[in-house]
């Protein structure tokens, strides 16, 4: 396999990972798994990355999960991942057993006074979209003008985004306003509990991602990795998501040399 991307130190963090009794293997998926893109809808993943997760997934003691942003129902369908995969949308918050948190009739009644002022929002500055969850709403600013993306974001902070019951996630161009409370974070100790393991490998390019990034125990073994520019709670750093399958394939390979298990062929 290609090791290009991964630093000595990080090659010596998963190879110690890999050794865990139960291992979780853990990822964003905009900016990781499949490239930022102009249309959200268009975010197709790495098949290399696939194949990585696929093959990890296979392997006996070890977990696999994205934890995404996008709607639980769009990530599947956008990732191509099933079971044994576990997948995590709405910033954590949307298991496949449903949300953390009730969304109640009331909540719901809120979520539809944002979305029709995020409507209002983007109406006013082209380039500007929403896109509508079911517990959340997001203006997203990419195609837009940066002073019209600019002004967008403050209107929806300012606006929405200061009611009370709102709950505001910036991100790389987008703002999104839930009726809910959320946090990857959150969903990685979810995770670490229900699936019993005591190593987390954990990927994440946005600023979401830093929750997962605080939960992490690196006393314990636990590996966090920022994808990309900017800063981190994270200990390590790769350039992009040809590192991250760079980085999938070494943990799934030296994960099945550590078991004494024959690696899955994808």
């Amino acid at each position: 396999m290609s090791a290009t991307g991964i630093t000595p130190a990080l090659r010596e963090a998963l190879a110690a990972a890999t050794r865990a009794r139960r291992l979780l293997l853990a990822s964003d998926y905009d900016g990781c798994v499949s490239p930022i893109v102009s249309r959200p809808e268009d975010a197709v993943p790495n098949p290399a990355s696939i194949v990585a997760l696929e093959k990890a997934a296979a392997l006996p003691d070890t977990e696999v999960a994205l934890v995404s942003g996008r709607e639980l129902a769009v990530l599947a369908d956008l990732s191509g991942l099933t079971a044994p995969v576990t997948l995590v949308g709405s910033h954590g918050s949307e298991f496949d057993t449903g949300f953390v948190v009730e969304v109640t009739d009331a909540k719901r009644a809120l979520l539809a006074r944002i979305v029709d002022e995020l409507r209002s929002i983007a109406a006013r500055f082209p380039g500007s979209t929403v896109e509508t969850k079911p517990a959340a709403a997001v203006l997203h600013v990419r195609n837009a003008d940066p002073a019209d993306a600019g002004a967008a974001l403050d209107a929806a902070r300012s606006g929405p985004g200061s009611w009370e019951g709102v709950h505001s996630t910036a991100g790389k161009a987008v703002l999104e306003l839930a009726v809910i409370e959320t946090s990857k974070g959150h969903a990685l100790d979810i995770l670490r509990e229900r699936l019993d393991c005591d190593v987390v490998i954990y990927l994440g390019d946005d600023v979401t991602d830093e929750k997962a990034f605080a939960h992490l125990r690196p006393d314990a073994g636990d590996v966090g990795i920022k994808v990309g520019e900017g800063e981190t709670a994270a200990a390590h750093r790769v350039a992009d998501t040809d590192d991250v399958a760079s980085v999938l394939d070494f943990v799934a390979t030296r994960r099945a040399d550590a078991l004494g298990a024959e690696s899955p062929q994808g």
